[in-house]
Formats: structure tokens, C-alpha cells, sequence
């Protein structure tokens, strides 16, 4: 009868003690207005939250009384206010973020499930001088590019010992707008990032693995979101020149008054434009040619509506060199950087068009949606085998389509609670489907058609729905439980030799995903991930194989940590694996199907930021993977060309003066070039630099690519191919070479 009589006496008190706090709510902007979205906002109790796309923030259960509020946000001078917090009332608290020095003391780590790499990510993009679009992917830690074809032709993607090719197993977006082609002409995924001008990445979103309820097909290896800026602080002209006939010109200009209204922007305009010329350094003139356009305009309405509408296009012509066999530069039949079939290259066109808006309800709820539209267009010559199926006209190949694409992209999240305890939902909807027409594989002879070897239409369809559920058990562990639903109909027209025939194949795919998160403190946290995600194959191959195995399964797994062990340095480290189902590759160059079986991935991965003094920072990753096929025997079960270790490192500086810089290196292991490794990829280490002298009104810079002028090979594969003199064909490694020492210089004008 006591524990009867008790039990109404303790819930009593315990509803007097939940009574006896407050909440605090606001917005975090910059000096001029514009909210930022991410800063860290923590009150003395150790409760905390991040401010969200409209600057907003909301932080319940704080006891009532004085409070200290402390808001950081890399890149910006960390603020602290007094607030009086009354019971069961709101306390509003507006911060304005003044532009500072990147501190690594500012960096927070909290339990925000599956976002531990958002740090290292804003450390990066706020350190590193973008030099050339390369750059732009190698933002992430561990992932290497290689290019094979000239400078138009898509970079080859290698993460987490993926040969991803050009994007089959990481899902890239730009602004929301996805990347990735599927059923492309050249390869699935293929991932195109050359209509992103440098100069106008606000930030990169990345993670790795397959873990993440909004990111869908393709995202196994990992996934890398950019940013464009929604407004500048300020108009720039730039101009680069350098060897081998590189010109350059980048334009960044206002076309609204960026005059705030109160604390804040009502609108804002830009336009950015970028124009590149370069013959590159192989024999045959590359003659590159790139024009792309952005215009942007965003518009706050107030605290809770933003709208932000991008136009962009994009234009690149060229000549490619391709990659040429170990025997042809051996016996001196073309030199290191010349040329099997000089008439490889090509022309690629995109045009983008997106709408967002964004909305914040009474309850703090955010509404997100986006409708966004691209048309694109491929062509590409390319020879991988020279003289092997045709000794009279050579094996040069054309790759072609044209492709418009419909998409949607729609979000909600909203924070409450679960037996007192915080939660946050996020659900979501994606839709995108994909209109390709005449997309052929062609047998042509310096660039002219002799025959079609496939030739078709192909509709493929996205459908996709998420739902994720962040619940704080404590103020110091989180867990995160997410589903998400893929619905794909693919569709192929084969109209090689007048025959029409269509086919169509449909499929779904559900992809469980855990994040749990222990923060020990604001400088601790320990994760574990479970996770499915998928990449889809091919339409071509689809209707092929009827639709089976069509969306092969990638499981994965990772334990890791971020830590600060002091202020000035931050840790990531990680331990993972990755399975993958059975699946059917389409070979664009050959028009085949091949079978490529399962196949398992585990391994390490580190990242050090470090905080030298003031104005010297060092970065340091380092990534071990051991990729085995899982069906094939001991010693023949490697995969071809996947990275066993690379590390990317280096020392970045920003003067108060304006001198700033890095000195950076990349090093990829030496890597097995085909299934019993009896051929081998050949590792490389190159060192870059990159020096400016910023002031308010003007830059003056120069950078160089391979300091010490190392011969080293940028892209490796395995072929079989024959010269226009031999009789029998040679299977070796064919190569790509890497830029020789390059140098560059560059001058801005701000205004």
C-alpha cells in the first residue's frame, strides 16, 4: 500500500521538476543577413541543437534562471550571451556571427547521428583554395580521381576500395540536382561534376557508406552533396593563365543590392560565369573548351519562407589523347604523352533549372520542396583496343545520348517528443525520372559513322519515399532508425535495324538503416552503423535479365569515433565493411553484360585536423581497405584496379596579412590490375602547392601541380588490344600519364 501511496507523490515531483524549465529559441545570421545553416548553438547544461536552413534554432527542457548560450560556426568568431530562461515560457535570442579565423577550437562535436564528418567538412571547404574542378571531389577524405580522356570526359571516382568508375557506387548532387546518369551511354552513374564553378561552393556535404535515409540509388561507397552561395559579399573578376595554353576567366557578379533589411537579406541575385581554354600537355592538342553559367536568386521572406530558384548551363569541347598501351612508349612508337588514335574526344552540353522553397511552421517543423529539371547531352569517341576487331578501320567507338530529366525532391522534419524524451522526424519523397533518345554505341573512323553496334531509347523512373526517427535517449546518446522505400520502372525501345522492340521491367527495394551515437562530451563521441542501400543496373541490363538482381544490395557496417583530444585537434577514426549482392554490369564500350559476382570491402579509415598556431593548420587521411571478390578462389578473387591504401595530407595557411596557401600530397598504393594480380596499377605520390596574397580589393596567386615533375600514371586498366603493326594482341596495362609540373598563375579584382 506504501509503493501505491509513493507513486503519485514521486510523479507529482517529477512533473514540478520538468515545469521548472524554459524554452530558448531563435536565429543565427551573419553580418549582412544571411542565416547559416549548422551553427553549433550550446547552452551551460550541455543542451544543444544546430541552427537549420533558415538559420532557425530550438532548444526545450533548459532550467529556468540565468543561462549561458554559447554559438560557434567554423569560420566564424564564437559568441557567447546571458539569457534568463522562465518556466514553461519562451526565450527568443538572435545571434549575428561576425567573419573570423578558422579556430578548430570552435568545433563541437555533439551526438548527431550519422553526421560525425559534418566538421570535417567545414574545416575542409574553409582551408582549402579550390584550384582547378578536380579539387572539388577531393574534398572528401579519401577519395581519389583519376582522368582518362581529356578534360571533358568525367573523372574516374575510387572510394573505400571502389573502382567506382565515373559514380556507380557514389551518389553526387549539386544544389539537390543529382549527378549521377543512370543507363548512360558510357557507364551507370556517370557523374559529370564540370558544370560547378569553384568559386561559388559554399560547402561540402559528405559521408560515407550506405547509412543515410534521403540518399538513394548509388549511394554504397559513400555520398558527396555540394552547395552552391545563395548571395556574395562581394563582385569578382579572375583571371589565370599558365603552360600549356591555359586561359582562364571567372566572373562572380551582383545583381541585387546585397543592402540588408533590418538583420537580414530580402533578396538577393547573382550571376557567375566561368570560361576555360587549354591544349593540356599531351602531343595532341587537347584544345579544350569550357563555358558555364550560374545565376542564382534567393529570397527570404521573412524569418520562416526562403525561395531559391538556379538557372545554370554548361558547354565543353574536346580533343583526348586516350590511354595508351606500356609497349607502344617501350619500343618508341609514341612518346610518353603521344597519341594511338589522335581523333578521340569529344562535346558534352547540360542545362539546369531548380526551384526550392523552404518553409518553417509555428512548431519549428521545416517543409522543404524542390521541383528541378536538367537536359543533357553526350558525345564521345573513344579507342580502347586500336586494331583488335577491325585491322583495316580500327575499333574507335562513339558514345552518344540525349536525356532530359524531371525531378522532385520534398522533406519534412520536425522535432517533439517521446516519453519525454527529444525527437526528431524526418520524412521525405524523391521522384526523378529520366527520358534518354538515340542513345547508341557506334563503330566510327576518325569520328566518322561507320555503323550502329546499339541503338535505343530508354525511360527510367524513380520513386522513392524515407522515413528516419532520431530519438535522444539521454543528452548524450542518440539513436537514429530509418527505412526507405525505391520503386524503379525501366524501360527500354531497342531500334537497332528499324526492330522497335520494348520492354519494361519493374522493382522495388526496401533499405533499412541504424546510426547510434554516444557523446561522451563536447569533444568525444563513439558511432555504429548498420545499414542497406543499392545502386540500380542498368535499364539495358534489366530488360536483359528480366529483372532479376537488378538492385543488388550493399550491407554495411562502421564503428568509429570523433574525438577532440585537445582543442586543436580533431580525430575521426573507423573501422567498416561492405558486402555487395550478386550483379549484372552493362559494359557501355562493348554493349555487353558481364557477370561480376558478390564481393566484400573492409577497412580503415583516419582523419587528423590539426590546429599548428594561429595561422598553420595540417591535414592528414589515410585509408586501408582489403576488396575481394567473394566467389571466386584465393588468389584470383582480387578486384581489378579497386585501391588497397591512399592518404591525402598536407599544410594549409591563412596570414593575417594575406598571405594564404596549402602544400598538399595524394599517394595511392600500387593496386592489382586484374584478378590474380599478374598485372599491376601503379601507385603514385604527387605534391601540389598553391600560394595567394589576398587583400580586400584584389588577389594575386600562382599554383603548381607536381613539384617534383614525377612520371606517374593518372588512370590504369587491364586491356587486350592490338597495334596497326602486330599480328597477335597483347594484354597489358594501357595507361593515362599525369601532368607533368604545371604552373599556373592567377590575379582577382573584388569590387
Amino acid at each position: 500500500m506504501k509503493r501505491i501511496f509513493y507513486f503519485p507523490f514521486f510523479f507529482v515531483i517529477a512533473a514540478n521538476a520538468y515545469a521548472q524549465t524554459g524554452i530558448l529559441l531563435g536565429r543565427i545570421n551573419q553580418q549582412g543577413g544571411e542565416p547559416l545553416l549548422g551553427a553549433n548553438i550550446s547552452v551551460a547544461n550541455n543542451r544543444g541543437t544546430v541552427s537549420d536552413a533558415l538559420g532557425n534554432f530550438k532548444i526545450t527542457g533548459i532550467p529556468s534562471g540565468t543561462q549561458s548560450v554559447s554559438v560557434s560556426f567554423i569560420g566564424f568568431e564564437s559568441a557567447t550571451q546571458k539569457v534568463t530562461i522562465e518556466q514553461g515560457k519562451e526565450t527568443k535570442l538572435d545571434v549575428i556571427l561576425k567573419a573570423g579565423s578558422l579556430q578548430l577550437a570552435d568545433v563541437t562535436v555533439t551526438a548527431n547521428s550519422g553526421k560525425e564528418l559534418t566538421s570535417i567538412s567545414a574545416i575542409d571547404i574553409k582551408l582549402r583554395p579550390v584550384n582547378t574542378a578536380q579539387d572539388v571531389l577531393r574534398m572528401v577524405p579519401g577519395l581519389f580521381i583519376a582522368q582518362h580522356a581529356g578534360g571533358g570526359k568525367a573523372e574516374q571516382i575510387f572510394l573505400r576500395g571502389f573502382d567506382a568508375d565515373h559514380g556507380t557506387d557514389v551518389n553526387l548532387s549539386v544544389d539537390g540536382l543529382p549527378v549521377n546518369m543512370v543507363s548512360h551511354a558510357h557507364g551507370q552513374g556517370y557523374a559529370d561534376l564540370h558544370f560547378i564553378i569553384p568559386e561559388t561552393i559554399e560547402s561540402v556535404d559528405f559521408n560515407k557508406g550506405p547509412y543515410y535515409a534521403d540518399k538513394g540509388n548509388l549511394n554504397t561507397a559513400g555520398y558527396v552533396a555540394f552547395k552552391t552561395k545563395n548571395t556574395l559579399d562581394r563582385n569578382m573578376i579572375k583571371l589565370e593563365t599558365g603552360q600549356f595554353g591555359l586561359a582562364r576567366g571567372v566572373a562572380l557578379i551582383n545583381l541585387l543590392s546585397n543592402k540588408p533589411n533590418g538583420n537580414r537579406f530580402k533578396q538577393s541575385a547573382y550571376i557567375a560565369s566561368e570560361f576555360v581554354h587549354t591544349n593540356s600537355y599531351f602531343q595532341n592538342s587537347q584544345d579544350f573548351k569550357r563555358l558555364n553559367v550560374l545565376g542564382k536568386y534567393t529570397a527570404w521572406w521573412n524569418d520562416r519562407n526562403m525561395i531559391n530558384i538556379t538557372l545554370s548551363t554548361f558547354d565543353s569541347k574536346w580533343n583526348a589523347s586516350g590511354q595508351i598501351p606500356d609497349r607502344a612508349v617501350e619500343d618508341r612508337t609514341i612518346g610518353r604523352f603521344g597519341s594511338i588514335d589522335p581523333t578521340e574526344g569529344g562535346n558534352t552540353q547540360r542545362t539546369n533549372a531548380s526551384i526550392k522553397q523552404i518553409h518553417t511552421f509555428g512548431n519549428g517543423g521545416i517543409l522543404e520542396n524542390q521541383v528541378f529539371f536538367s537536359k543533357y547531352d553526350f558525345n564521345l569517341y573513344s579507342n580502347f583496343t586500336f586494331f583488335l576487331k577491325d585491322s583495316i578501320n580500327g575499333d574507335q567507338i562513339n558514345q552518344a545520348e540525349n536525356r532530359k530529366i524531371f525531378g522532385y525532391n520534398g522533406s519534412y522534419t520536425n522535432e517533439s517528443s517521446l516519453f519525454g524524451k527529444k525527437l526528431i522526424s524526418y520524412l521525405g519523397a524523391n521522384v526523378r525520372h529520366d527520358e534518354t533518345y538515340n542513345t547508341r554505341l557506334s563503330h566510327t573512323v576518325k569520328r566518322k559513322y561507320l555503323g550502329d553496334i546499339k541503338l535505343g531509347n530508354i525511360n527510367e523512373t524513380n520513386v522513392s519515399a524515407f522515413m528516419s526517427e532520431t530519438l535522444s535517449l539521454t543528452e548524450k546518446l542518440s539513436v537514429d532508425a530509418a527505412l526507405r522505400y525505391d520503386y524503379f520502372s525501366f524501360g527500354y525501345t531497342d531500334k537497332l535495324n528499324g526492330q522497335f522492340l520494348s520492354k519494361t521491367e519493374n522493382v522495388g527495394i526496401f533499405s533499412p538503416k541504424v546510426n547510434v551515437t554516444y557523446s561522451f562530451n563536447n569533444k568525444a563521441s563513439i558511432y555504429a552503423k548498420f545499414g542497406q542501400g543499392f545502386h540500380s543496373n542498368d535499364s539495358r541490363v534489366v530488360v536483359a535479365q528480366q529483372g532479376k538482381e537488378v538492385l543488388p544490395k550493399a550491407t554495411g557496417f562502421d564503428v568509429g569515433t570523433i574525438w577532440k583530444p585537445f582543442d586543436k585537434l580533431v580525430v575521426n577514426a573507423a573501422v567498416w565493411l561492405l558486402d555487395l549482392q550478386q550483379e549484372f554490369v552493362y559494359v557501355g564500350d562493348e554493349a555487353i553484360v558481364e557477370l561480376s559476382g558478390r564481393s566484400r570491402r573492409e577497412g580503415i579509415d583516419l582523419s587528423l585536423r590539426y590546429q599548428i598556431n594561429h595561422w598553420l593548420y595540417a591535414d592528414f587521411d589515410a585509408n586501408a581497405t582489403n576488396p575481394r571478390s567473394r566467389d571466386l578462389p584465393d588468389e584470383q578473387n582480387y578486384i581489378p584496379l579497386a585501391p588497397v591504401f591512399t592518404s591525402i595530407g598536407g599544410l594549409s595557411f591563412q596570414k593575417k596579412n594575406g598571405l594564404n596557401g596549402s602544400a598538399r600530397y595524394r599517394y595511392i598504393s600500387n593496386r592489382p590490375g586484374n584478378a590474380d594480380n599478374s598485372l599491376n596499377a601503379v601507385g603514385y605520390f604527387i605534391t601540389d602547392a598553391i600560394v595567394n596574397y589576398t587583400q580586400p580589393k584584389y588577389e594575386i596567386g600562382f599554383s603548381v601541380e607536381n613539384i617534383f615533375n614525377n612520371q606517374w600514371r593518372e588512370a590504369q586498366f587491364e586491356t587486350t588490344s592490338r597495334l596497326k603493326n602486330e599480328i597477335n594482341s597483347v594484354t597489358e596495362i594501357n595507361y593515362t600519364p599525369g601532368t607533368p609540373v604545371f604552373l599556373k598563375v592567377r590575379v582577382g579584382i573584388f569590387f
